[in-house]
């Protein structure tokens, strides 16, 4: 199997995409999450590490008695001696409007000869302001500055300034992001790789399958065979039910071709014998034996219709509009026998999951066997439940003996030649249950007569109203 195919048709293809889409992006955005939050963190403690000088030099302010401001004790980070060494303090005398009247009246040694250009600010007592200012020889640096009165001369203003290469911020967040990116870039890559493998090994059921099906098309088996995942195990088993069920109509379409070859043969050879030596009877015989043919294939194209019908998926019949049509048509066919008809009403309508003409051939069998039998009265009724459709035609006729009940059900025998007048109907709705799984059940009737109790497959179906 190739790894990549056509995008629109490969699902191994969309799960990779998919796959490698999702980790890229989540990868991506807790990368940046993580990157700013470092940086956030870096910058807060930057700007706290100058919240600490700044305090320190506020604490060490003081005047000379010449109202110059100086330190009592210089401020305890020896950067502050080192020449451009990247952590200034600087401080700045304020007129009465808060404006820099002098700058640099006293700054941190590692100024030299330089002077920080703080920007004009609008200060309060006590507030504390961040800015960024260019340092000595342009280098960007963040400061934190305050404005203070001291009791010796309320009068005078001062702005203290301290200040810091931004690169105390900038380098630690470079080293973070190197690390970051090459953290995550491995783990990316081994996130894609394990999705690859994780596609190529959950896939691989589905090439076991088409394998399996390869072996099928082939005739090398006639069922699929082999172990799969429980996600897969279901379609294999419904595809190894459809084979059966293929096999099983074959073999039946292949016995139904031999007996109607087998029932019209009879009727043939007769016909050549007769033919063969004419007699006065030659035209009775020539009837009798064209309609025995006719009906022998009219039965088995009845059977070889209904095994194709039964495979053919949401095919549904009403029942009960067909059932009041084929007792209009029995009203009318036995009118002097004065049958009384009762059919029951049902609460869910009965829904026949198969082919009209199939249900039409086996209950008019039912029902014509009922009012040939019946001597006043005939009733049915309908029972669906789940998948299962009952329907019960009660006569008040003589009725069957168990033994006649089996031999009017039995298979290859002519019902007419066990039980008069009965023909081969009961068997053959026996054989067109049979094909749509369902059965067919003689017993005896509460009405005195017989019982015949029709059980077919169910189609979903919706309540009735009645009015």
């Amino acid at each position: 199997m190739t790894l990549f195919a056509i995008p629109g048709r490969s699902l191994r293809l969309r799960l990779l995409v998919g796959t490698l889409v999702w980790i890229i992006a989540t990868i991506a955005i807790a990368g940046w999450s993580l990157a700013g939050l470092f940086r956030q963190h870096v910058a807060e403690q930057f700007y706290d590490g100058l919240g600490v000088h700044l305090e320190q030099l506020t604490a060490n302010l003081t005047l000379t008695p010449d109202g110059i401001p100086s330190l009592s004790i210089p401020l305890s980070d020896p950067r502050f001696s080192r020449p451009y060494s990247g952590l200034y303090w600087q401080i700045d005398q304020l007129d009465n409007t808060a404006h820099t009247q002098m700058q640099g009246i006293l700054r941190s040694r590692s100024l030299w000869d330089s002077v920080l250009e703080v920007p004009e600010d609008a200060l309060a007592d006590g507030e504390i302001h961040q800015h960024w200012v260019s340092g000595p020889d342009g280098v960007p640096l963040g400061m934190v500055e305050r404005m203070v009165h001291l009791a010796e001369r309320p009068e005078t203003a001062l702005r203290l300034v301290v200040a810091a290469d931004m690169q105390l911020i900038s380098e630690p967040v470079e080293n973070f992001n190197g690390l970051l990116g090459g953290s995550l870039g491995v783990l990316g890559l081994g996130l894609i790789l394990a999705a690859i493998v994780q596609v190529l090994i959950g896939l691989r059921p589905l090439g076991h399958l088409r394998r399996a099906l390869t072996a099928v098309r082939e005739g090398e088996t006639k069922h699929i065979e082999g172990s799969f995942p429980r996600e897969v195990q279901p379609l294999v088993d419904d595809f190894n039910e459809v084979l059966a069920h293929n096999t099983r109509i074959v073999s039946h379409a292949r016995t139904q071709a031999g007996n109607l070859a087998h029932a019209v043969k009879t009727p043939l050879t007769i016909l050549a014998n007769a033919a063969a030596r004419p007699g006065p009877g030659l035209p009775q015989l020539v009837s009798e034996q064209v309609v025995i043919a006719r009906r022998q294939v009219d039965y088995h194209l009845a059977r070889a219709r209904a095994a194709a019908a039964a495979t053919v998926p949401g095919v549904r019949s009403d029942v009960r509009p067909l059932v009041d049509s084929i007792v209009r048509v029995m009203d009318r066919l036995y009118q002097d026998r004065k049958i009384s008809v009762i059919i029951a009403d049902s609460e869910i309508a009965p829904v026949f999951r198969g082919e009209q003409q199939d249900l039409q051939e086996m209950l008019g069998n039912v029902l014509d066997n009922a009012w040939k039998w019946a001597n006043s009265r005939v009733e049915a009724s309908f029972l669906v439940g789940g998948e299962r459709l009952v329907i019960q035609v009660d006569d008040d006729g003589p009725g069957l003996a168990s033994e006649q009940r089996q031999a009017v059900l039995a298979r290859g025998v002519r019902a007419d030649e066990q039980v008069p007048g009965s023909g081969l109907g009961l068997a053959i709705v026996d054989d067109l249950a049979q094909l749509y799984d369902g059965s067919i059940e003689l017993g005896e009737s509460p009405l005195g007569g017989l019982r015949v109790r029709l059980t077919l497959p169910a189609a979903p179906v919706g309540h009735l109203s009645h009015g």
